[in-house]
């Protein structure tokens, strides 16, 4: 048996005598086949011929074709190949019609991943309803396919994420006629979630009731998004209902349940409410997480309870309840464009002493601050325990630090703090050397100024004698 019949017009294939329905439509024209479809990625950029898919089909296939033969071509061979991936569909179509040939799991999963990935979702409809009427043969005995489910739930999924919600439902119907036993909670999950996402709670809703009536077993996710459907149209109690019968069914909220209910509690206005629930997620065992903390710290600044947020922070880390993650730096970045610079600093410092390091940012940011108000010293300071704890800054915000102890006429606490970052690994360049031999030529130190100058020469940071020339002048050495 040659591959050649695959090549001639659909009109001329008649599939052999069989039990089994074959509901894929026919495939078109070869030459209609050649014009690649203008949602692929994979492109033809020259016409091929018949003649070159028929030798190219013939090299790589046999004639006794099994599935994973064909599984093969179309993954090693057809996949890739820049004439004829588009082809690949009109490939398992025809497959489908040969002598002797059932296509089985394995190249289903292919075919409907490869359909969904590139966005073929229409031809992807038409390649379920194949499977729907030529099951795999591994369901020919008392149980089903194993693989069928996860095959369908790519399909649902597929279909979800594009919001064609109606074309998920059929698929989702289709899958029940083919598996053993209860679809799993995720493809539930799926379904109903695509329904909040889309604006459609009132059907995933639906959806959860008909969960409930299949006996599927809703867990921590179903009532999570069920919570934040509620949410999302603006019925708090509800979400609140929710919450309750979790507990009462014996399953344990999770940090998403928390961060989505105090969310909502914000956006009640709710402040004292949200707040205690985090205090429950400690009660409970459910640490809090950096997004809980952000959540909480970020909604108090919003409303301007900048305040509020500063204790909340301090009385979690004195707790150490507070994560380590965290990443304080937009309340520090508040304080300070408040003008509450020392209080910042002593944000900074409690949070530090309890096992909180501020990030680099915040870092940054409160220095800058210090900088703004003329507190270099207090600047100089922090970012000596920057680098003394291993947080590495920014070269600009480094370079402002070294020259405003150059400015203070306290260039060798400059060229200090230098040899230490470059210890760990700040990125000094030239601006951080012309700089202490700025500072070196004011205190008229030509000593320590020349030896900065032969380091800038090792390092290739002095380009031509007129620079030289220029640095030695102003350090007095001719």
């Amino acid at each position: 048996m040659t591959y050649r019949k695959l090549l001639k017009p659909p009109q001329l294939h008649r599939p052999p005598p069989s039990t089994t329905t074959n509901f894929l439509p026919p495939p078109p024209p070869i030459d209609t086949l050649l014009t690649p479809s203008p949602t692929l990625t994979l492109t033809s950029s020259t016409a091929a011929t018949q003649s070159q898919l028929t030798t190219f089909i013939n090299t790589h296939l046999k004639s006794n074709l099994t599935p994973s033969d064909l599984l093969s071509f179309l993954k090693n061979h057809l996949h890739h190949h820049p004439k004829f991936a588009h082809l690949d569909l009109h490939v398992f179509r025809h497959a489908a019609t040969l002598d002797s040939f059932r296509h089985d799991h394995s190249t289903y999963e292919w075919m409907v991943r490869t359909l969904a990935i590139t966005h073929r979702l229409d031809s992807l409809s038409s390649v379920i309803d194949f499977i729907v009427s030529n099951p795999c043969p591994c369901s020919d005995g008392i149980f089903s396919c194993s693989r069928t489910e996860p095959i369908f739930r790519f399909a649902i999924t597929s279909f979800c994420n594009v919001g064609r919600l109606d074309d998920a439902h059929q698929v989702f119907n289709k899958m029940l006629r083919l598996i053993d036993g209860k679809p799993n909670v995720a493809i539930y999950n799926t379904m109903i979630h695509s329904y909040v996402k889309y604006g459609k709670f009132k059907k995933g809703l639906e959806f959860y009731a008909r969960m409930v009536k299949d006996r599927v077993k809703p867990d921590v996710a179903t009532f999570n998004i069920l919570i934040n459907g509620y949410f999302r149209s603006s019925r708090f109690e509800l979400a609140l209902e929710v919450f309750k019968e979790m507990r009462v069914k014996g399953c344990v909220p999770n940090v998403v349940t928390f961060n989505t209910l105090i969310k909502g509690f914000f956006r009640e206005r709710k402040f004292k409410e949200g707040i205690g629930m985090a205090f429950e997620m400690i009660e409970l065992g459910c640490g809090l997480s950096s997004v809980t903390c952000e959540i909480l710290v970020d909604g108090l600044i919003k409303e301007r309870r900048v305040s509020e947020a500063c204790d909340l922070v301090s009385d979690l880390s004195r707790k150490r309840v507070l994560p380590a993650k965290f990443d304080y730096f937009s309340l520090i970045e508040t304080l300070c464009d408040q003008g509450n610079v020392i209080k910042a600093g002593l944000i900074v410092d409690e949070l530090w002493e309890n096992g909180n390091a501020p990030s680099s940012i915040a870092c940054t940011i409160l220095i800058e601050g210090l900088r703004r108000i003329k507190n270099f010293e207090s600047g100089h300071m922090l970012m000596d325990k920057m680098l003394k704890h291993d947080i590495v800054p920014d070269s600009v915000t480094f370079n402002c630090v070294l020259g405003d102890l150059c400015n203070s006429g306290r260039t060798s606490d400059a060229n200090k703090l230098r040899l230490l970052g470059f210890e760990k690994g700040v990125c000094l360049d030239e601006v951080s050397y012309n700089i202490l031999v700025s500072g070196y030529s004011k205190e008229k130190n030509k000593k320590d100024g020349k030896a900065i100058v032969d380091e800038m020469l090792d390092k290739e940071f002095i380009h031509d004698i007129a620079t030289y020339n220029r640095l030695m002048k102003g350090l007095g050495i001719k």
